[in-house]
């Protein structure tokens, strides 16, 4: 497979994360220890970046979901993998995901992590596919609203490949045989 054509650059990437890690420090300044849940596997790059640039107190944490796919389309149904380890009653959550498309993973995630009764529960995505949501989630912060593409690098894959991609590249229906 060849380098998949780039659709956002490393730089456009790491300027949009310290915009949007200023935006969260600002508000959060008075809260406390944020904790950041990462939505695995694709959501860790963005989340260490975003970490790095916070300029508040913060924790990290992961929960790890499935949602079974036919093809490149979610059925909907999701399944918790991993929970978050720590206790996160009585703090301030916000879950770090590396694309919202459907909308039902993130939907999910806000009732199982409601759960375990937080002060506050927020949304940060470096990806939006707006054009494809099914369920109606609000997101509290956004990096990029994008297409239906389907999009690889920084953290997303297709078959666990290009996730280290500095950038967001395109991969295109052939490139997916």
């Amino acid at each position: 497979m060849n380098q998949p054509p780039v659709l956002i650059s490393a730089e456009r990437i790491a300027d949009r994360v310290r915009e949007l890690a200023a935006e969260i420090s600002a508000d959060y300044a008075d809260k406390g220890d944020l904790v950041l849940i990462g939505v695995l596997k694709g959501s860790f790059v963005f989340l260490a970046d975003l970490a790095r640039e916070l300029t508040i107190p913060r924790t990290i944490e992961f929960i790890a979901v499935s949602s079974y796919a036919t093809g490149s389309k979610s059925s909907g149904a999701v399944r918790l993998i991993m929970d978050v380890r720590g206790n996160i009653e009585n703090r301030h959550v916000l879950i770090v995901e590396d694309i919202v498309d459907s909308g039902h993973t993130l939907a999910y995630l806000l009732g199982i992590l409601s759960s375990h009764r937080p002060a506050s529960i927020r949304t940060c995505t470096l990806l939006h596919k707006a054009e494809c949501a099914e369920v109606e989630v609000d997101i509290d912060y956004v990096g990029f609203p994008i297409g239906d593409e389907w999009v690889v690098g920084y953290g997303l894959d297709y078959a666990e490949r290009d996730r280290t991609l500095p950038y967001i590249g395109i991969v295109t229906p052939d490139d997916r045989r």
